[in-house]
């Protein structure tokens, strides 16, 4: 059937439809009923380094993605970042975030409601007040503080600010012990730093509220502590899988991870 055709029958069946219903309904015919997954990265890491095995899978099972570039300059800016990207989606969105990515879908997906399903992996999930640097303390088990390297950059109104590397020596066991040190040697090269005041920038919004969420939890992470990701989980109500890995899980059990948005996707559809 050709475009015109569709069109003209759809008119003919409906006559009281109007032209916006039309092309919502044969848009959506056109796409396929597959949302879109949009996978937020968090710090140390950019989009290709954090998704692509992901990204890959879920390409293969038909899904549309959208990986960003996180800027990494704290919630303010990252969050107004993030919306920006989901405006510019058309159709439902299973949004996806790793580490800190978790507390920018958090904020972002707020009041959207194209954002079908939050899934986070390995991820903050606040609530809304909380301040991440008092968060990754309310549990015994991270490590990332002594591995950290803080280095001074210049801010657009003209004061100073501090991003966060990882020391390289030590990127693997913090943060990606179950990757090849080939792999990790790569990343401690290519790592986005984070700004530090993305610890203390307050949580405005807590999505979780309002939109079903999931959540894999990795029980080796020492980044973001396996036992604050579950009481985060749990208080969202999250549907959770665990996984033995590290805190880059999405990296190195790929097919769970993937396996866990496709169930958000499905659930939600």
């Amino acid at each position: 059937m050709t475009l015109g055709i569709l069109l003209t029958s759809t008119v003919s069946a409906t006559a009281s439809t109007t032209v916006d219903d039309m092309k919502t309904t044969l848009d959506s015919r056109i796409a396929g009923a597959k949302p879109t997954v949009v996978l937020v990265h968090g710090g140390f890491a950019d989009a290709s380094a954090s998704w692509n095995p992901v990204i890959k899978r879920l390409q293969k099972n038909g899904y549309p993605v959208v990986a960003p570039a996180n800027p990494l300059r704290g919630l303010p800016t990252d969050v107004a970042y993030l919306k920006s990207v989901l405006d510019s989606v058309k159709g439902p969105i299973v949004l996806v975030g790793h580490s800190y990515g978790g507390a920018v879908i958090t904020n972002a997906a707020a009041g959207d409601s194209d954002v079908k399903a939050l899934v986070y992996i390995a991820a903050f999930m606040p609530d809304k007040g909380e301040r991440l640097g008092e968060l990754i303390g309310k549990f015994p088990g991270s490590e990332i503080q002594a591995a950290l390297n803080p280095v001074q950059f210049p801010n657009p109104d003209g004061t100073t600010g501090t991003e966060l590397y990882l020391q390289p020596d030590k990127l693997r066991a913090v943060f990606a012990a179950d990757l090849p040190e080939s792999t990790t040697m790569l990343m401690a090269s290519t790592q986005r730093p984070f700004s530090a005041s993305s610890f203390e920038d307050v949580t405005q919004e807590a999505a979780w509220h309002t939109i079903p969420s999931w959540a894999l939890i990795a029980r080796q992470d020492k980044a973001i502590p396996a036992e604050l990701e579950r009481y985060e989980a749990k208080r969202a109500n999250s549907k959770t899988v665990e996984v033995d890995g590290s805190h880059v899980a999405m990296v190195s059990r790929p097919d769970v991870t993937t396996n866990l948005i496709i169930a958000a996707a499905t659930a939600t559809a």
